[in-house]
């Protein structure tokens, strides 16, 4: 068992936790300890440890840190030993840790003031992380340094780079403030983009492209090559080849986050777009914060995933967080008796006890075989691109496989004919499909400055063929200046909403026989009522205040009422 907390637990209290848990749940509820893990988030499990601990759990403090004390401690030594100081009073000194068994704060405080008692509190390190941030950020060069640069010289091949250390050359510490920013505005993207007489950089922050800053375009090449040598690539590449991918690492406040670099020539330049693999602040659990979804969705889901073989597909969008979701299911699956074998391009999301496979488009032939042979039980795929991908996920389905994968639909019931469409006979489908699920990322309000409305505008609810239900409903809306948790931007995160349509036997029969269609299949779940649809999900939050009109309209079509 592994509770996977960032700092070690030891069996004892492990199993300690584990009772716990599993003695607060209704009799029965887990098959096992391992279960019982998997559907307990990072807080829970903390909250655990602190009472067994003795110290006392915290699930947010930046409200009521003294900003003094903060300041009064190395950022360096506030990193290293993952701890923030809160608060002091006439005898004691109270301070916040990430890991309950780290002395490096009680030692600092101890030595800094001899006459206080150091009294831990335990908090998630998703909390502790912004207030290291906030004394700590990354100093960018000035303008005069970055015109300084000569543009002949080459910057030596790095293959990780560490953004905390301190950097002499100006190029070096503009890319580390760059990622910095990135990482810390929790941005999903960063954009390279070469103009008329312009570079600039940009983030995708919450789905949304943000405001561009500029670079002074004589580094325009410059920068290119720093960055491919981040991958140990000489700036040659460029040349040889119109299209790059590749990834590098980078250290950032005690922690390790991959990047995953794209970049492809233009006819002004080239367009770099580099994704942060970043999973600090996210848990991909089932059930679990972003991906907490209602009761009966998640019921039916790991109904369908108890079934020992056949295909789940998860559609939608780029973007939409259908790799995250499958990834959450491995994990849910991933048992010791079971070998987990997985084919994407690329792997982002790397899981202890899973074997991944990085494979190039064309390699995939040439991996079937091998890969197959390998005596898999369970298979993720990527995604289902042509008629060689379908085939594989269709046969390893027929011959007792379980197979994750994904797909480019909007609707869930249209998984079936997209197959169609690449070549895979209708019967094939239907015998294998167990479930086909369609996925959208909605932008939440920020909690702070959301703006209540005490009603939707009459427009809006005919617009939108909103039910009359909705018409007195109050509801918010997104502040537009923002506030300082959100940065501005008045929404803060996402969440994933799911649809889900079970294949039954009796479905699939008539799948096969041609004598109902996946569209006919869809509204008997809709007419049934017990599964709600993407747009039912997304207007639950609408109601719930966590979400607006503005932002569930860019993700889900409204219009459309059946």
């Amino acid at each position: 068992m592994n509770l996977d907390l960032g700092f070690p637990v030891n069996e004892t209290l492990t199993r300690r936790v584990v009772d716990e848990i599993i003695a607060l749940a209704p009799e029965g509820y887990f098959p096992g300890d391992d279960a019982a893990i998997r559907a307990s988030s990072s807080a829970r499990i903390l909250s655990i440890i602190a009472s067994q601990c003795g110290i006392p759990f915290l699930r947010r403090i930046r409200d009521f840190v003294d900003p003094v004390l903060l300041e009064i401690f190395d950022p360096a030594l506030l990193n290293r030993g993952l701890f923030v100081p809160i608060a002091r009073d006439r005898s004691r000194f109270y301070f916040a840790v990430v890991n309950p068994w780290d002395t490096t704060g009680e030692d600092a405080i101890s030595s800094r003031f001899e006459d206080l008692e150091p009294v831990r509190v335990l908090v998630p390190y998703a909390e502790m992380i912004p207030l290291i941030e906030s004394v700590s950020g990354t100093q960018g060069p000035s303008r005069n340094e970055l015109e300084s640069i000569e543009v002949d010289e080459r910057s030596e091949e790095k293959l990780y780079f560490d953004i905390n250390a301190e950097h002499e050359e100006p190029l070096a510490r503009l890319v580390a403030k760059i990622l910095s920013d990135a990482i810390r505005l929790r941005a999903s993207d960063i954009h390279v983009k070469c103009g008329i007489g312009e570079v600039t950089y940009s983030y995708r922050i919450d789905g949304d492209m943000g405001m561009r800053y500029p670079i002074p375009m004589k580094l325009k090449n410059r920068i290119d090559a720093f960055l491919l040598n981040l991958m140990g690539l000489a700036p040659e590449e460029r040349v040889k080849n119109p299209g790059i991918s590749g990834r590098f690492g980078v250290n950032y406040l005690n922690r390790s986050i991959d990047i995953r670099f794209e970049r492809h020539r233009t006819y002004r330049g080239y367009h770099v777009t580099m994704r942060l693999l970043d999973k600090a602040h996210f848990e991909a659990k089932l059930g679990v914060g972003s991906l907490a979804f209602d009761p009966a969705t998640l019921f039916e889901l790991e109904r369908v995933m108890a079934i020992p073989s056949g295909i789940i597909v998860m559609s939608g969008p780029t973007g939409s967080g259908k790799s995250t979701t499958l990834n959450a299911m491995l994990r849910e699956l991933n048992r010791p008796e079971d070998n987990i074998l997985t084919l994407e391009n690329p792997v982002e999301d790397e899981i202890p006890g899973v074997i991944h496979c990085d494979i190039r488009p064309n390699e995939f032939k040439a991996m079937i075989a091998s890969f197959m042979r390998s005596d898999p039980d369970i298979i993720l795929m990527g995604e289902v691109r042509d008629l060689d991908s379908a085939e594989l996920a269709i046969e390893a389905a027929i011959t007792g496989h379980k197979v994750l994968t994904t797909i480019h639909t909007p609707r869930a019931s249209q998984i079936i004919e997209r197959f169609e469409q690449i070549g895979i006979e209708r019967w094939k489908i239907a015998q294998t499909l167990k479930a086909a699920c369609a996925q959208r990322l909605i932008k939440l309000l920020c909690p702070v400055c959301k703006v209540l409305k005490p009603r939707l505008l009459e427009r809006d609810v005919r617009k939108f063929n909103l039910d009359d239900s909705m018409r007195d409903v109050p509801v918010y809306a997104r502040n537009p200046e923002g506030c300082h948790e959100c940065q501005g931007r008045g929404y803060h995160g996402r969440a994933a909403i799911l649809e889900i349509i079970p294949i039954t036997a009796r479905w699939s029969d008539e799948l096969s026989k041609g004598t109902l269609s996946p569209y006919e299949m869809e509204r008997e779940v809709r007419r049934d009522g017990r599964l709600p649809s993407l747009r039912d999900s997304g207007l639950a939050l609408l109601r719930e205040g966590r979400t607006d009109l503005e932002a569930l309209s860019k993700s889900i079509d409204l219009t459309n009422s059946e």
